[in-house]
């Protein structure tokens, strides 16, 4: 294995060395170059890695050891903050918005200098959406946008890519709400990337890349057609959610 990325043919159909040719330092970093072309995402994705980078760096591609994951039926969500879901009225869809989630998803919150959703994500993402592949969860308070998160849904696995909360806890809503729904669908994981101490609190937990491998190698070819979850995933109360398990 090299101690240095691998680095991508311009041909945006040509494959992607394994995703166990990652380095250890910095953690998961396995490629460089390419584009955000529609076949290259779906070939990164299919193969354990995704995009990650700053503006004016190159296209670095990365599966880092251990990988968040959070179980779709193992999403926690506090006592209290079940209790506090009784008597909300937000609504949770989906695909009626991508382009301003992924937009919200995007904007600078405190303490950062930047963003790695760059304008040449959110279009090659946009893409991804238009294709069917790409989603938006969106939670409303009336019609107004509180909260979301954007990812990718190929065969029965879905890569999650982002998430954000214009008023508390509404991210919480959003992600526990995907999960009730995948679970339903036959889909056991969501992919978290790289876990921080938001997602651990939510129950994700690290899998090791063999283990994440091993499972989103049978996922991603399992039938489920891909087109926009309008229709397929129905409005929903965020208030269903206070009746779940507490943890």
């Amino acid at each position: 294995m090299s101690q240095r990325p691998y680095l991508l043919s311009d041909d945006p159909q040509a494959p992607f060395p394994p995703a166990e040719w990652a380095l250890r330092q910095p953690d998961g970093l396995l490629a460089v170059g390419g584009d955000l072309s529609l076949p290259r995402l779906l070939n990164a994705y299919r193969g354990g890695i995704f995009p990650w980078f700053s503006e004016g760096e190159p296209l670095l591609w990365w599966s880092p050891n251990p990988r968040a994951v959070f179980r779709t039926d193992g999403v926690h969500l506090s006592r209290r903050f079940r209790r506090e879901l009784r008597d909300c009225t937000w609504t949770v869809r989906a695909d009626t918005c991508f382009t301003d989630v992924v937009a919200a998803c995007a904007a600078l919150r405190a303490g950062q200098d930047g963003t790695w959703i760059t304008d040449a994500m959110r279009q090659a993402y946009g893409e991804l959406h238009r294709h069917g592949i790409a989603h938006s969860i969106e939670v409303f308070d009336g019609d107004r946008l509180v909260g979301g998160l954007y990812g990718l849904a190929i065969g029965r696995a879905f890569f999650g890519e982002s998430m954000f909360s214009a008023v508390s806890g509404a991210s919480k809503v959003a992600l526990a709400t995907l999960a009730q729904v995948l679970h339903g669908w036959d889909f056991p994981l969501i992919d978290a990337q790289v876990a921080n101490p938001h997602t651990r609190s939510l129950g994700a937990e690290p899998w090791s890349r063999e283990r994440f491998l091993a499972c989103i190698r049978q996922q991603v070819d399992l039938p489920f057609a891909p087109g926009h979850w309008r229709e397929r995933f129905s409005p929903r109360k965020a208030a269903s959610l206070a009746h779940g398990p507490d943890h």
